[in-house]
């Protein structure tokens, strides 16, 4: 009698935890059905489908679901024929920062200028409200910086505009830049050059640029 009661109560157990094993797995597969590919998350996103978030995400990053980029975001990458592909940038910064205004660039933009900036800067600027250092997200290095003004898009008026704010830092020689700049200003619509100047324009670039618009 004895022993048919271990027996019966090691088989119970096995019982009961392979229904809980198989209730979890039900909880994760529920999970996963919510998810998108190419979409980037926040742990928070994930606490309206999951009672137990941080076991579900632990187990979504070891079976290769989710890719962790940072602390609290994860990402759900695409298949390719090359493997999984990276966060699209504009996804990543906007689940960041949990907002969507930001305006993202780099001083690699400058170089469509055609002012004699010829660098390559392997970093992003991220011109938001909320944000302010360098992070890295997904391997690559974002350098949040915050400004009460930006555009909503790039524009070649705003990129003449912000190669002046940003001129001390440039690699090149300033002298020659500044050459090119006012033969490149002669080119361009001035109105637009003077709006983006008094509304994203440093002291420096207003100092600088204002002789140039004719």
């Amino acid at each position: 009698m004895h022993e048919f009661l271990i027996t019966f109560l090691a088989i119970y157990c096995f019982i009961v935890e392979l229904c809980t094993e198989r209730k979890k797995m039900s909880k994760l597969t529920e999970l996963k059905t919510y998810l998108k590919q190419g979409k980037v998350y926040r742990r928070a996103d994930l606490e309206k489908w999951s009672s137990s978030v941080d076991r579900h995400l632990h187990a979504l990053v070891k079976e290769g679901t989710l890719q962790k980029l940072a602390a609290g975001v994860y990402h759900y990458p695409k298949e390719s024929a090359f493997g999984k592909t990276p966060a699209n940038e504009q996804e990543l910064v906007r689940t960041f920062l949990k907002d969507d205004r930001f305006l993202l660039t780099s001083p690699n933009s400058y170089n469509a200028l055609g002012v004699g900036t010829t660098q390559l800067y392997n970093k992003k600027i991220v011109y938001n409200h909320k944000r302010h250092g360098v992070f890295q997200l997904g391997g690559r290095k974002f350098d949040f910086q915050m400004r009460h003004h930006f555009p909503t898009k790039l524009t070649t008026e705003f990129l003449v505009v912000d190669l002046l704010n940003n001129l001390d830092k440039l690699a090149e020689d300033t002298n020659v830049v500044l050459d090119k700049l006012e033969k490149k200003v002669q080119e361009m619509d001035n109105r637009k050059l003077k709006i983006s100047l008094e509304n994203y324009g440093n002291t420096r670039a207003k100092r600088l640029l204002s002789p140039m618009i004719h």
